[in-house]
């Protein structure tokens, strides 16, 4: 296969990004080479925001013929949350011709060494990247998230942890020299020598099991870091969330193509309505990696049942913020009402519980009781919330019938502090936009109990009245260690307090901020400084991204010759 792209071309153009990200990881400073702001867009190849609204106009009710092996039939159905038939059909693959002809390529890739591999890996991404507009409708209609939100996480961010990966991939598969010259001395003998080579060998074919809500975000980083590190991929889409891992697929077997390799070492597999076939492709033979992101019931099953495969789950978990007292109450109120709205609620990071003493919270405007600072939040959300067209823009829309039915219910668990209400969304109206509920629940009570030691995922918030600050730290220790969480928040101006929270993070592994009242948010994480999920409790046994998440993608196998 000729290649269009030398690796030299490639090194020369992608190793200082690659270089400044492996620095940036190295120092957790902030750092991104993909503009968040949507006119960076439309110079050097790159498409503005005409051009990406066009290139996705174009794409609706097409085709995506990706050349796969293997394809028997052409399937589709989407349908964006905001009301809009996709009408996109994308190829059924037979895996019993798929599987092989994916490996077929594997051994010019592993043979093609780190660099090479990272190099590739970033091209892919900046073709992605220059179609930034492109992929935040197909996010934003596939996921729900509003515009904005679409372009950012659905875009630079998820093109930041992509990166990521790929740079903790390089840097564990470099840390074993290729070759070492061995001599032991033997006194007055000749010394043995020997000469060894050292190769990172894939693991086999991964298995990416995208998600709904997140389908670029949470599908990159094990779909770039399995790449990155030799093996071949295939990615499985969320049946509602197909569009934006098709474009993907399509990206990367274009460059692997112009790069000399074997396309197929990316590929596609959407499935049939009803069809389900992540099971069944999960417990293939030829699967030895898969990345998952979903709920805790086939998360588990994954953990369970593919062992012939090293599994990485984000799963579910009941996100906490612990309220004892705040020097900025205006701030905190204002703070929390963002996390809770945006995107309704539908983020893996998205606080659930609020634990606040009875007897109420200190603040810089005096106490305040559990009933005012629900009804004083209760009141931030609306304020939010007020106007429409500001409220379409946080909310997004909700993104499946579950989530709405899961609101609607959750309003007969307690006394509402807040009651959710339907906005009309004028550019959509068939959107289903709902504003976050929050109900107030005593925590001492078992039939409470039931409702906050679940996840209630969507616009969903209980505020929890514990007896003291003592029960409350109890209480989120036993909430991570059974329940698991993504985040963790916690406000408060005594020192004892922040160092119990804190010991209690650590001890249960689970990612905490403290304090924020300003512009950053406990349901936000950055790429290359923050980590999303430990791997130490029960709400995801791997972090994005950490060199865990890589290292065991590949082995290092080891040849040696007399010298």
């Amino acid at each position: 296969m000729a290649a269009e792209l030398t690796a030299h071309e490639l090194i020369e153009k992608h190793r200082p990004t690659l270089d400044q990200a492996l620095e940036a990881i190295r120092t957790r400073a902030y750092w991104s080479p993909h503009p968040e702001h949507p006119k960076a867009y439309g110079e050097n190849g790159s498409l503005d925001a005409a051009a990406g609204k066009a290139a996705f106009d174009a794409l609706l009710g097409s085709r995506i013929d990706l050349g796969q092996p293997g394809t028997d039939d052409w399937v589709g159905g989407e349908v964006s949350p905001y009301g809009v038939e996709l009408g996109v059909t994308y190829p059924h693959a037979d895996v019993d011709v798929l599987l092989p002809a994916m490996r077929a390529g594997q051994r010019a890739w592993r043979d093609a060494g780190p660099e090479t591999r990272a190099v590739v890996c970033l091209e892919i991404l900046k073709r992605i990247s220059d179609r930034t507009h492109e992929f935040a409708h197909a996010v934003m209609h596939t996921s729900g998230q509003a515009f904005m939100m679409a372009f950012q996480a659905g875009g630079p961010h998820a093109q930041d942890r992509g990166l990521e990966a790929v740079a903790y991939a390089y840097a564990e598969q470099v840390r074993t020299p290729g070759t070492a010259e061995w001599t032991k001395p033997q006194g007055k003998r000749d010394p043995l020598a020997l000469t060894k080579r050292f190769t990172p060998v894939p693991r086999g074919t991964a298995l990416v099991i995208g998600c709904n809500t997140f389908p670029t975000w949470n599908g990159y980083p094990g779909l770039f870091a399995s790449l990155a590190t030799g093996n071949a991929v295939l990615v499985k889409p969320h049946p509602r969330a197909v569009l934006p891992l098709a474009l993907t697929v399509q990206a990367a077997r274009d460059v692997l193509a112009a790069a000399g390799f074997d396309p197929n070492l990316v590929a596609l597999a959407a499935e049939r309505p009803g069809e389900g076939i992540a099971k069944t492709l999960a417990t293939r033979p030829e699967i030895r990696i898969i990345d998952y992101t979903g709920s805790t019931s086939f998360g588990d099953w994954l953990e369970a049942n593919a062992r012939q495969a090293q599994v990485y789950t984000e799963k579910a978990g009941v996100n906490t913020v612990l309220v004892h007292s705040t020097d900025d109450y205006k701030g905190m109120l204002s703070n929390l009402a963002f996390s809770l709205s945006l995107y309704s609620g539908q983020m893996c990071t998205t606080p659930q519980n609020l634990l606040v003493p009875r007897d109420g919270i200190g603040t810089d405007q005096g106490p305040k009781t559990f009933d005012e600072v629900t009804a004083d939040l209760a009141r931030a959300v609306d304020g939010l919330l007020g106007d429409d067209a500001r409220a379409n823009a946080l909310l997004g829309a909700i993104v499946n019938p579950d989530v709405k039915a899961r609101l609607e219910a959750a309003a007969g668990l307690g006394e509402v502090a807040l009651a959710s209400r339907e906005i009309t969304n004028p550019e959509f109206p068939d959107a289903v936009v709902r504003t976050p509920v929050i109900v107030k629940l005593d925590g001492a009570k078992p039939d409470a109990e039931a409702a906050y030691m679940s996840e209630c995922f969507g616009p969903v918030s209980f505020a929890v009245a514990v007896d003291s600050v003592t029960d409350a730290v109890e209480l989120l220790r036993r909430t991570v260690r059974e329940k698991g969480a993504m985040t963790v928040g916690a406000y408060t101006t005594d020192a004892g307090t922040e160092r119990a929270v804190e010991e209690v993070c650590l001890e249960e592994a689970a990612q905490l901020s403290l304090n924020l009242t300003g512009g950053v948010y406990v349901n936000q994480t950055a790429a290359f400084s923050d980590f999303h999920g430990s791997g130490g409790n029960p709400a995801a046994n791997a972090a994005l991204t950490d060199s865990a998440f890589v290292a065991n993608r590949f082995r290092m196998v080891e040849v040696r010759r007399e010298a």
